[in-house]
């Protein structure tokens, strides 16, 4: 199915202290096999990059709970492209209200996870992006 397991790459972008939700979703995606990186808490976008750029990364998860998803999660994008990174597919989870999602995935966000998103469609939604990402659909 994978040459390599899917390397996903979690973040915790500006001041939001709280990463519960964050950890649990890194600790499911690496028991179902995935290779995880948590880079921890209070990242910058330019850090996040740096990160997903030095660690080959297949997918960027950003875990948002302050809500400044409309200034971060574009500020992320923006620092992973000037990075050559624009092939990353970035994911969103957290609070994230209904009228900003349309916006977001038509920024290039490839998938959103709110509250009560079960953990199983959160894993397969990334292994679906890891395959159509790598052609393989």
């Amino acid at each position: 199915m994978f040459a390599r397991p899917p390397k996903v790459l979690i973040a915790k972008p500006g001041l939001d202290g709280h990463d519960r939700g964050a950890k649990v979703i890194a600790r499911a995606l690496r028991d179902s096999g995935m290779e995880v990186i948590y880079t921890g808490l209070r990242q910058t976008p330019e850090m996040i990059a740096e990160s997903a750029l030095q660690e080959d990364v297949d997918v960027v998860g950003l875990s948002i709970l302050s809500g400044s998803h409309m200034t971060l999660v574009p500020a992320v994008r923006q620092a992973m492209n000037r990075s050559d990174l624009s092939d990353i597919p970035i994911v969103v989870g957290g609070i994230i209200p209904d009228g900003d999602k349309a916006e977001l995935l038509t920024s290039g966000v490839y998938a959103i996870f709110g509250p009560g998103t079960s953990l199983d469609n959160i894993i397969t939604e990334i292994r679906d992006i890891v395959k159509r990402k790598d052609g393989d659909a």
